[in-house]
This record gives C-alpha cells, sequence and structure tokens, in this order.
C-alpha cells in the first residue's frame, strides 16, 4: 500500500488550492534549475532508470521515447502533451489539471529540456472547460514568475501553449493530435514516419500523456531509485487508477503499481454494490480492452504485464466495475457504438467494421441472432484488429472478443430464450 510521504499527486482531490503558491508549498518547481544544470543526455537516463512506463495507455519506456528525439537537428524539436483524455472510464489526467496544473507545466519543461525542445503544446479536450481555464491560469502564473518564457530562471528558454479540440476521440492518437494541431482533420498518419523523425509541423515531436509528464518531476528531485522502488519489477513506480460503475465510492486514487484489483476496490471504492459475491465482470483499463471475469478479477493485480497475461490489458486503469445486474450483451453493445461513432473513417475495415460489429451486437442483445453468428462476429473482430493505420479498429474489437471468449454462454442462452418465445398471436383484420 502506498504510503503518503511517497505520493506525487497531493492534492488530487483539490483539497488545497491549484495556485503556484500552494503548489511550491507542495514541492513545485523546487529545483528545476539544477535539474536542468544536470544536462539533456542526464534527464533522460535518470527517467529510463525510473522505469516510468506511459501512462496514456500503451506503457512504452517514457525515457527511451524520449531517446529517439535527435540531437542534432536544424529543425526545432516539438513536445505534444496528451491531454485529449476521451476513454470511457477514464478520469485522471482532468484531476491533475485541475487540482495539481504546475506538475503538469514543471514536467512539461523538464522533458522538453530533456528533448531540446523550447515549445510545448498541451491538446486538451474541448468538453473540459473548467480544466482548461485553471491551466492556462497555471501557465500564466508560471510567465509571471518567470518560471516558463524566455530568460527564465530555470535557465531553458520554454514556451508552452494550450490547444483545445472539439471533443474527437481520435485526437487522442498521437499522429491524429499532431494533424489536428496544425489546424487539420484528425486523422491518423500513417507511420513511418514517426513523430520523434516527422512530427509536429514536419519537425521532430514526442507525444506523452498528461500523467507521464507531470510524474517527471518528482522521479527528477526525489531520484530514479525511489521510484523504481514502488511497484513491481518493469511496472514501477505510482499510478492514478479510476474506479467507476457498481461500486459504492467511485473514485480516483493514486496507488502503487501492481496492486491487487480487488484490494483497489474494497479498500478506496467501498466495495461492489451488493458486495464481491454480486460481482459479474471488470473492465480493468478503460472501455478498450477485454473484460475480466469475476473469478479473474479476484486474483489479478493492477499492471500491464498481469493483465496482458489474463489477455486484457492496464490501458489507462480505468476501472469499471459491472455487477450481476448488468446486461453485458448490452453494455459491450454500448461500447461498440462509442467505437463505431469515434471512427474517423480513413481506414475500410474500422469504417465498415465498427458498424457492422455494433448492428449484430445490438441483434445478440434481443436475442435475435444464430449462434453461428457468434463466431462470424469474432472472426470479423480478428479482421479489424491489427489491420487499421492507428488502434481504434483493435479497440473497437477487444471488448467484443472479451464478452464472446468469458460470457458466450449469456449470448447462446439469449438466442435460445428468443427461439422459445411464444410468437404473439396475431390481430384480425378489421371487419369491413
Amino acid at each position: 500500500m502506498l504510503q503518503d510521504k511517497d505520493r506525487i499527486f497531493k492534492n488530487l482531490y483539490g483539497l488545497h488550492s491549484w495556485q503556484l503558491p500552494a503548489a511550491r508549498a507542495r514541492g513545485a518547481w523546487d529545483g528545476t534549475k539544477d535539474m536542468i544544470a544536470r544536462g539533456h543526455d542526464a534527464v533522460i537516463e535518470e527517467v529510463k532508470a525510473s522505469g516510468l512506463r506511459g501512462r496514456g495507455g500503451a506503457g512504452f519506456p517514457t525515457g527511451l521515447k524520449w531517446s529517439f528525439m535527435p540531437k542534432d537537428d536544424p529543425r526545432p524539436s516539438y513536445l505534444a502533451v496528451n491531454a485529449d483524455e476521451s476513454e470511457p472510464g477514464t478520469c485522471k489526467d482532468r484531476e491533475i489539471m485541475r487540482h495539481d496544473p504546475h506538475l503538469l507545466i514543471e514536467g512539461a519543461m523538464i522533458a522538453s529540456f530533456a528533448m531540446r525542445a523550447h515549445v510545448a503544446y498541451i491538446y486538451i479536450r474541448g468538453e473540459f472547460i473548467a480544466e482548461r481555464e485553471i491551466l492556462e491560469a497555471a501557465i500564466a502564473e508560471a510567465y509571471e514568475a518567470k518560471l516558463v518564457g524566455k530568460n527564465n530562471v530555470n535557465g531553458w528558454d520554454f514556451d508552452i501553449y494550450v490547444h483545445h479540440g472539439a471533443g474527437a476521440y481520435i485526437c487522442g492518437e498521437e499522429t491524429a493530435l499532431l494533424e489536428s494541431l496544425e489546424g487539420k482533420k484528425g486523422q491518423p498518419r500513417l507511420k513511418p514516419p514517426f513523430p520523434a523523425n516527422c512530427g509536429l509541423y514536419g519537425a521532430p515531436t514526442t507525444v506523452n500523456n498528461v500523467e507521464t509528464i507531470a510524474s517527471v518531476p518528482d522521479i527528477m528531485r526525489r531520484g530514479a531509485t525511489w521510484f523504481a522502488a514502488l511497484g513491481k519489477p518493469n511496472n514501477t513506480g505510482t499510478k492514478l487508477y479510476c474506479i467507476s460503475g457498481h461500486v459504492n465510492e467511485p473514485c480516483t486514487v493514486e496507488e502503487e503499481m501492481g496492486i491487487s484489483l480487488r484490494e483497489l476496490i474494497e479498500k478506496y471504492a467501498g466495495g461492489v454494490r451488493g458486495g464481491w459475491d454480486n460481482l459479474l465482470a471488470i473492465i480493468p483499463g478503460g472501455s478498450s480492452v477485454p473484460c475480466l471475469t469475476a473469478e479473474e478479477s479476484s486474483d489479478v493485480t493492477m499492471d500491464f504485464d498481469a493483465l496482458k497475461a489474463l489477455g486484457s490489458g492496464l490501458g489507462t486503469a480505468g476501472i469499471i466495475v459491472m455487477d450481476k445486474s448488468t446486461d453485458i450483451i448490452r453494455a459491450i453493445a454500448r461500447l461498440s457504438y462509442f467505437y463505431k461513432h469515434e471512427s474517423c473513417g480513413q481506414c475500410t475495415p474500422c469504417r465498415e467494421g465498427t458498424g457492422w460489429m455494433w448492428r449484430v451486437l445490438e441483434r445478440m442483445a434481443e436475442g435475435n441472432a444464430q449462434k453461428r453468428e457468434i463466431d462470424m462476429l469474432f472472426e470479423v473482430t480478428k479482421q479489424v484488429e491489427g489491420h487499421t493505420i492507428c488502434a481504434l479498429g483493435d479497440a473497437a474489437a477487444w471488448p467484443i472478443q472479451g464478452l464472446i471468449k468469458n460470457f458466450r454462454h449469456v449470448i447462446e442462452e439469449r438466442i435460445d430464450a428468443r427461439a422459445t418465445e411464444p410468437l404473439s398471436p396475431s390481430v384480425p383484420e378489421a371487419a369491413e
């Protein structure tokens, strides 16, 4: 269990002010100049040694990602912070932006310095109005205090801008985010070239999640060894977990990587509604990962490797709890509609497949399907998965694969029940 002294996000619940004096009292902007004085490569090596992995879903080692940026390039370098938090079940980045924005601003400066970038853009979800206003006010405070900007006290010229999107889930994909930042339609780019070589405005760019960047100042202040000692090997440090659905007290909580899923729910979220025995399924990492059964959920730990071994994923750690009152087919059909709606339509498997999968699931929820269609649906998910420019096709396919793998019997029972229903008596024609 995480001790208070090891917490990174000390104002997660907004009990104190987000403003600069309060943020400094919590430790923000302490020793930033010294971190920068250590040099570009030293910062990257420290982040590598900490074992920090991306907190936006993919879990790619952060320091390694930074090291891909070219060192001697005539083009400018950029950092783009992904604050387009649109994954259903996920509500962590918004808490950082509205309660501890200075951690993000300081982290953006350190990360930009490590990658030799003088400019960072924070791409924030269009619906986050209050979060954007607080973030912009915090940036204004940082400029006024000469913490950022030209000739700032930290010794690295650095400008930071907030750009708000229009609520498109697809702009959470890094290259679609860059397209949108450039004023174009938010559609993913083909890779290669990768953003580190040809990103924003054709220049070297790294895209990182809000939580990833906001964790960096504490890693630099307290040392890679401190961060690496928390959590599990290859899954180090702390993580923000969002718990929603059929729990008594939905919440977002900071805990060590590798904490047990059951402990998270029972200790912080007041347990499953009606008790653990009333649990049907849990989506452990935001809506795009396959669900787990109640049995699997009892023992699994919340980290990238343990969940991958079960055929699911940590993703954004948006935990969605479903008790036995849930119509699991309808729940997954609802998610399927979300991905159909959010597909940018660029790739045929995703554009056509998401709509087809949703329509089949809607019929299955009614029981108005045939059992052979279950295998056909699974086969189509496999044809969508891995055959699109970005991972939205995978995100649409995986929840359905989880449903078929773990709850096939529910679909079959629904089809059988519908088949045995008595036909409604025909209405006699009205006498002429």
